[in-house]
């Protein structure tokens, strides 16, 4: 499968990873790795995870980064400086984003590029706003199309990334006269980036238009833009000192209340910089002298480094422009580790359509070429690169979310049974009075003491232990007997056994028993216990359906089960049979758009689950994977089944 077409494989994660399956070429390997990276966990141990997570030396920066707008619900508060980080929305964030022009890619497209952006573990899209594309003729505004700003936004804020929109009225980002309109110049006394009349004017009139647009979806407004940057590298042009406190207070008297920012480079940042604005930078001529600058400019604080690139533009007649794929890794994980923010542009450069392209100076005119690839991380066709590859397994600490099963128990289809004693899936006043069939069934009670915990036979089929989210053991046929620890500091300790039913025998003498999950009493130091709440696990309900609420959470790379995975998978337009590899999970079951695939169990002998191609659809297919134990974070495909034989 060509890595350059779009939707090939994104690649492991969480936060939402997609891939693509399509049918196999011609000469192709006859097996296909796909690595999926999980869009979301749901966590039945959500505090030991964490805490496993943190011992583990997950950095902070990382956990940081992993902040999105689903879960953040104070809004009172945007993107601040608190000492050398930002906070949002009081919590401490590091932003970590990539440049996307939604004016350079078809529309079609944008929410493909928007999720391989979060898939790669960025947490915010960049993108600029260009004056010159939306009144192209004087008082005549398109907001249409691939124009279709609030659009792009808004699709943005669905997929769950923050936004920075560079609003100019320069931008520069290598268009025809750098975003700014050419019938400007029609007034031969122009002086452009200025407080001359004639372009004030032209200013005000296009942010009177543009600004009630995007007003309302600013952080402090439930929306997702988080910062504003104005003008672009202005220390570099620097013709205007009232110039820079002019833009200022044209946006800020427009209702802007979001973190104004500039951004130049080294040797343009204290000319550039202006009083109440955040300056930021961008990579070209940065020094040790830079960051002594930034500091005297706006005293100590978090750094952001606006423009981070793998190269330039290229023009015609020159030769490409290449790029050191280990130096960038080096400069990105020094970056971080001193805990600076970054935009990376670009996440997907597009291209030139039609005649926006401009031209550069570097000692003679040099026309820019039409494609913008520009080294991005994404081709221009949106397909995946290698670096793309490399930046993601860089930011995999990203790479699952999480929720505890407690947050989700309300959206079940049934209520909690409670119980004075046991009750096994039979005897549940559930479906209509039918009981339980199959899948899992969750017993929860509260204990004072640790000690023995026999189940005397009583499990059917295979019980997980767990004591305050902490697992304990197993329980089964074979082993009857668990010692729970005691915790002296606590009163009171939660006892909760996830029952999984393994399947009734389907002949025998024996089949009048065959009833499932705690079928008697189950002991404590000798001494029946009492007072349980029971849950009807069985799979069917809206959760596997997807008719939650966006509730996943991020995770980490080693996540302890039970938990629910969910993976997005890019299916071509005639979707074929496919099997499904879990190797490096232990246990549990995989649905696919709301079908049960089956179990999986790493001990053998089958190792692929068989996907149908009728039960896939073209586009995004939703993998929901139920683990009991331990996954890898990885989800494989491959053409042909491996049944152990």
């Amino acid at each position: 499968m060509s890595p350059g077409l779009r939707g090939a494989p994104a690649g492991p994660e969480v936060q939402e990873r997609t891939i693509l399956l399509s049918e196999p070429r011609a000469g192709m390997m006859q097996a296909f790795l796909f690595l999926v990276r999980l869009a979301g966990l749901l966590s039945l141990t959500s505090r030991f995870l964490v805490t496993s997570a943190l011992q583990e030396g997950l950095p902070e920066s990382v956990v940081e980064a992993l902040l999105r707008p689903s879960h953040v619900s104070e809004r009172l508060v945007g993107l601040q400086v608190r000492g050398s980080n930002f906070t949002l929305g009081n919590m401490p964030f590091l932003i970590l984003s990539g440049t996307i022009h939604y004016f350079r890619v078809p529309r079609d497209y944008w929410k493909d590029s928007l999720l391989k952006l979060k898939a790669c573990g960025f947490n915010t899209v960049t993108t600029h706003v260009p004056w010159n594309l939306h009144e192209p003729r004087r008082g005549q505004f398109h907001y249409s199309g691939n124009l279709d700003l609030i659009a792009f936004i808004s699709l943005a804020s669905e997929v769950d990334l923050w936004v920075i929109l560079c609003v100019g009225p320069y931008i520069g980002s290598d268009l025809d006269l750098g975003g700014l309109p050419s019938w400007l110049l029609k007034d031969s006394h122009m002086k452009l980036r200025t407080t001359h009349k004639g372009f004030t004017a032209a200013v005000n009139r296009y942010f009177d238009d543009l600004i009630p647009k995007i007003r309302g979806f600013q952080f402090q407004e439930e929306g997702p833009i988080i910062a504003m940057q104005m003008e672009n590298e202005y220390g570099s042009y620097n013709l205007d000192k009232r110039y820079m406190p002019y833009i200022k207070n044209a946006l800020l008297s427009r209702g802007i209340k979001t973190m104004l920012m500039t951004a130049d480079t080294g040797q343009g940042l204290l000319k550039g910089h202006t009083p109440t604005v955040f300056a930021t930078l961008h990579m070209k001529s940065v020094r040790q002298k830079t960051y002594e600058h930034l500091s005297s400019a706006q005293g100590p604080g978090p750094v952001m480094m606006t423009v981070y690139t793998a190269r330039s533009l290229d023009g015609w007649g020159t030769p490409r422009n290449t790029l050191d794929l280990h130096m960038l890794m080096e400069s990105v994980r020094e970056m971080l580790k001193l805990r600076f923010s970054l935009n990376f542009y670009m996440f997907h450069g597009g291209t030139n359509f039609g005649f926006m392209g401009g031209a550069a100076f570097p000692g003679h005119r040099l026309p820019m070429v039409t494609s913008y690839d520009y080294g991005a991380l994404l081709t221009e066709d949106g397909g995946y690169t290698p670096e793309y590859l490399v930046f993601q397994e860089f930011f995999r600490p990203d790479a699952g979310h999480f929720i505890s099963l407690w947050d989700t128990l309300i959206h079940q289809d049934d209520e909690p049974v409670r119980s004075t004693g046991p009750l096994s899936m039979e005897q549940l006043s559930v479906n209509e009075g039918s009981g339980q069939s199959a899948g899992y069934i969750l017993y929860e009670t509260v204990i004072t003491r640790g000690g023995v915990l026999n189940s005397d036979g009583h499990v059917k089929d295979r019980g997980q232990v767990f004591l305050d989210d902490k697992y304990i053991g197993v329980l089964d046929d074979t082993h009857q007997k668990l010692t729970l620890p005691s915790d002296h500091y606590k009163e009171f300790l939660t006892l909760r056994i996830l029952v999984e039913n393994q399947g009734r025998l389907a002949s025998g003498t024996s089949m009048n028993q065959e009833r499932k999950g705690l079928t008697g009493n189950i002991y404590l130091n000798g001494s029946p216990l009492r007072k349980f709440k029971i849950y009807s696990l069985e799979m069917q309900n809206k959760f596997i359906q997807r008719k939650l609420p966006n509730i996943w959470k991020p995770s980490f790379l080693h996540t302890v089960g039970p938990a629910f995975f969910l993976a997005l998978l890019r299916v071509g337009s005639q979707p074929k049979d496919t099997f499904m590899s879990l190797q490096g999970w232990t246990k549990g079951v995989v649905f696919i758009n709301g079908q049960n695939l089956g179990r999986y169990w790493n001990v053998g002998p089958q190792e692929t689950l068989y996907v149908p191609g009728p039960w896939l659809k073209p586009g995004l297919n939703e993998i929901i994977v139920f683990e009991e134990f331990k996954s890898t974070l990885l989800i494989y495909f491959t053409n042909t089944s491996q049944l152990g034989y």
